[in-house]
């Protein structure tokens, strides 16, 4: 999951994104109001944390850039007056935090937060244009043609998409897709399933576009 984090006091960002980092989230961080709009129009996120008290601007006017967007967002802010309060909850806030905070309260609430949403969301995942897991059904389609994929090219592209925006070294891969019958799954097996699963995407092998190699460290679907 990534988070986007946007934050102009680089010790508080710091922090956070070594704290958020180490819960296993990927974290992307901006410190003004331009950068965050294009992180809100090109990434995808799976929820924002935000400061209202920006150096080019108030943090209130990304609120309708991450309704748009389907972005959970909690506001991390200085402003403890029960006026900003409300008016961030009221205009979609999921939380509203006060500076200074407990970090363990404030991981706790971002837990929370997307415990809720994935509880609530709908049981397709789109990972790419055009592509999309039915999770109710276990089925992959592409352009609304079900994929033909095996039930481990299935949990790969699973594995893949729920930690979305993280590197997954080849042994965390082979750890998640053991065979469920008791067989061991090799990593020179690991390289074949990769090669099926991107033809069946139709992701180009030789330069991929949704299934990344990060060389040296393993894969990665954005």
């Amino acid at each position: 999951m990534k988070i986007l984090l946007v934050e102009d006091d680089a010790l508080i960002a710091s922090g956070l994104e070594y704290a958020l980092t180490q819960e296993g989230y990927a974290v992307m961080h901006c410190g003004d109001l331009l950068s965050a709009r294009d992180a809100i129009r090109g990434e995808s996120l799976s929820l924002a944390i935000l400061d209202l008290g920006l150096p080019d601007g108030d943090g209130f006017s990304l609120f309708d850039a991450l309704r748009e967007r389907g972005i959970p967002f909690i506001v991390l802010t200085a402003l403890d007056d029960e006026a900003s309060a409300v008016r961030g909850l009221e205009t979609g806030a999921e939380d509203y935090i006060t500076k200074p905070f407990r970090l363990r309260e404030l991981l706790a609430r971002v837990k929370a937060v997307l415990r809720r949403r994935q509880g609530a969301a709908t049981p397709v995942i789109e990972f790419s244009p055009g592509l999309c897991i039915h999770l109710r059904q276990a089925k992959v389609f592409r352009h609304n043609q079900e994929l033909a994929l095996t039930a481990l090219e299935y949990r790969l592209l699973l594995v893949l998409v729920e930690h979305r925006g993280q590197v997954l070294s080849r042994s965390q891969l082979l750890d998640h897709i053991w065979d469920g019958a008791g067989n061991f799954v090799e990593d020179n097996t690991l390289t074949v399933y990769i090669r099926r699963l991107r033809e069946k995407l139709g992701d180009d092998s030789q330069n991929p576009e949704i299934i990344k190699t990060v060389r040296g460290m393993g894969y990665r679907i954005d």
